[in-house]
């Protein structure tokens, strides 16, 4: 293997020969701890160790790297505490994420990296949320993210390229090409060659290294980000190598041909480079000796920590305390009696330009949201007053946008994402359930990141405009979910929802926009999250509701004025509020449960259900479910007047009424 030092000194390429040999010297420990019933897992990155340790010693200590399966020499060379390192491994509570998740699946801000999720692609469009952080911070950083070939064919890999091309992000895509997706060789993966012929397609520089020689490896990312800090723009590397073990332990190598291994041995970059340090005189045969063994006496003293502490005790409040990021709010309330009329649309502008104001760190992105001003026209005049660096319109990429807001808390900004539809947020359905909902609770990182989701139907917009989809998020824990349906809550639970650190999914019917006012304070103020509103208080028959099924329950008031309705409009989904529902129960003793959304799996249901088992005793008949059919959003109005549960309500208030 050729070797070109160009100018590094002695002491630097003996660093990096301590920096590739500590990750190699664990992980033969570790097999043999694997072995013995000590670990429980491990993925492997034997042969592959030179990209991990040379792009990490490569960056500056403050540039964030976010690392997948086999990348030990990242934490190794970010000198994260071995002990630390080794509970992690162990599921024990000193570890990163306090026993709640294995192996590298986790982040550490103190050592400037954010762990992996199984997801793998995903991971990429956080890295162009710390860069965008960075850029508009003006502070010359590069992000450094790791791709497998296997995990490079996942959409969420272009939409992070794109994205990143688009807005000259300084991120480094670091491409480790094994040949392999854990049993799928590279020909049953893409069609093309090299990953280096996707730079031009984005508009971005391609490079391809020897991912075995960690001189080059070093060289490149160390060149490469110079540059980028200056001149700020994405990078492709792409790096040739080979893992020398199964995707994980488990999965053993007998789909892999046994002369891939006999070429790739003679490429190990561990023994390479010792057999290069020795013939150079850079290093004797005792001083790599010392070497070792300094290594493995802080491996065995991390091991000795790690074994002796023990396996942690489940605290059921903590465990729930830590879904969400701490925080306990507290109500703002206007500042004057100053007060205009406002549309439901109106009121969403102007919590929305308010929280701008409030928040210097607030970035929106969106589809059309910046000159045009969003679909529905909400942020018009949003770019004039703050620019298009805070305004940002967005490629047709979910999934990314969501991604790049995770990324952008971490650098403590918050992040407003539109969905032009709340039916095109399946596109970024991962991100949500999975990065957003989770990263607090897996490793203390919250992600401040409101998603406003322009709901419901009743304009005749059909399939795929016109869904009610809150309950795809109610079932996950670490959101919160808010659905307003006046302008005085439009606006207050907006500014709520963006002060609040943790995910929201904010939900504003489409219909509601420009059908409904209200006069609502001009200054800025929030709503409490989690508070239900009382809408009329009556003795015969409750119902629970929210968004669009308030204004249906008021509209039967008014024609059925013969019966005393107690509406009790929910206003957050999660959380809801517990006490406000028993309430209207003790009054009146018989309950609708009203929604838009579909009838099966809604949250009709488990609210339904939390009445049959806490109020029981209170109730003087069954409780009832009223909701749209289970179908798709229809779009013939007559149809779609059919699909909505509007005109069953009269129904199963009569056949309650008369129970």
């Amino acid at each position: 293997m050729n070797y070109n030092r160009k100018e590094y000194s002695d002491d630097e390429l003996i660093a990096l020969y301590k920096g590739i040999l500590k990750p190699r010297m664990i992980e033969e420990r570790m097999l043999v701890l694997l072995r013995q019933g000590k670990v429980s897992k491990w993925f492997s990155g034997i042969g592959q160790e030179a990209i991990s340790v040379g792009s990490a010693m490569a960056l500056e200590s403050d540039e964030y790297i976010l690392p997948l399966h086999r990348n030990l020499g990242v934490f190794t060379s970010r000198e994260v505490p071995l002990d630390r390192l080794f509970a992690q491994f162990q599921g024990k509570k000193t570890g990163f994420t306090k026993g709640r998740d294995r192996s590298f699946h986790f982040g550490s801000n103190e050592h400037h990296i954010v762990g992996m999720i199984s997801h793998l692609g995903p991971q990429l469009a956080v890295a162009d949320g710390i860069a965008l952080a960075d850029l508009l911070d003006n502070r010359e950083k590069v992000a450094l993210v790791f791709s497998g070939d296997g995990g490079a064919s996942e959409g969420d890999f272009h939409e992070a390229l794109n994205v990143a091309a688009v807005w000259n992000l300084p991120v480094i895509f670091m491409i480790e090409n094994n040949g392999y997706g854990l049993s799928t060789p590279s020909n049953e993966q893409f069609k093309f060659k090299h990953f280096i012929d996707k730079g031009p397609a984005y508009g971005i520089d391609a490079l391809q290294i020897d991912g075995n020689n960690i001189v080059e490896v070093y060289d490149t990312v160390r060149q490469a980000a110079y540059s980028m800090r200056k001149n700020p723009r994405p990078m492709l590397i792409e790096a040739i190598t080979f893992r020398m073990r199964g995707h994980e332990e488990a999965s053993g190598t007998k789909y892999v041909p046994q002369e891939l291994f006999e070429k790739w041995s003679k490429k190990d970059p561990v023994e390479n480079f010792e057999r290069y340090l020795l013939e150079e005189l850079i290093l004797t045969q005792k001083a790599m000796e010392g070497i070792r063994e300094e290594i493995k006496a802080e491996i065995e003293e991390g091991l000795q920590t790690a074994f002796a502490t023990p396996m942690p005790v489940a605290d059921r409040e903590e465990e729930l305390e830590d879904m969400y990021a701490p925080f306990q709010q507290e109500v703002i309330k206007p500042a004057t009696d100053a007060k205009t009329e406002r549309r439901f649309v109106d009121a969403i502008s102007d919590g929305l330009r308010q929280s701008m104001e409030r928040y210097p760190e607030l970035v929106l992105m969106g589809q059309d949201i910046a000159e045009y001003g969003g679909v529905f026209k909400i942020t018009e005049g949003f770019v004039d007053k703050f620019g298009k660096d805070r305004v940002r319109n967005t490629p047709l990429c979910e999934s990314a946008i969501l991604g790049i807001g995770l990324g952008m808390s971490v650098k403590g900004k918050k992040s407003m994402v539109e969905m032009q539809f709340a039916d095109f947020v399946s596109a970024g359905f991962s991100q949500i359930v999975n990065n957003l909902a989770k990263s607090h609770y897996r490793w203390g990182q919250n992600a401040d990141v409101v998603v406003r989701m322009p709901t419901g139907a009743g304009t005749a917009a059909g399939p795929f405009h016109s869904q009610s989809n809150e309950a795809w998020f109610f079932h996950t824990p670490g959101l919160k979910i808010v659905y307003p349906s006046s302008p005085y809550d439009a606006k207050g639970l907006l500014n709520a929802a963006i002060e609040d650190p943790n995910p929201v999914m904010y939900f504003e019917h489409k219909l509601l926009y420009r059908s409904i006012s209200q006069e609502i304070p001009d200054d800025y103020y929030t709503v409490e999250i989690g508070k239900a509103r009382l809408v009329a208080e009556g003795s015969d028959i409750s119902i629970i509701t929210y968004g669009m099924g308030v204004h249906w329950a008021k509209q039967l008031q008014q024609e059925m004025t013969d019966i005393s309705f107690d509406i009790l409009d929910l206003r957050s989904l999660i959380p809801w509020d517990k006490e406000a529902v028993r309430d209207t129960v003790a009054r009146t003793g018989r309950v609708i449960v009203l929604h838009e959304d579909t009838m099966t799996g809604g949250i009709g249901g488990e609210i339904a259900a939390w009445i049959g088992e806490h109020c029981f005793e209170l109730l003087d008949g069954p409780v009832t479910r009223v909701a749209s059919l289970d179908t798709a959003v229809p779009f013939a109005p007559p149809l779609e007047q059919e699909f909505l549960p509007k005109q069953r309500l009269r129904e199963k208030v009569e056949s309650i009424m008369a129970f």
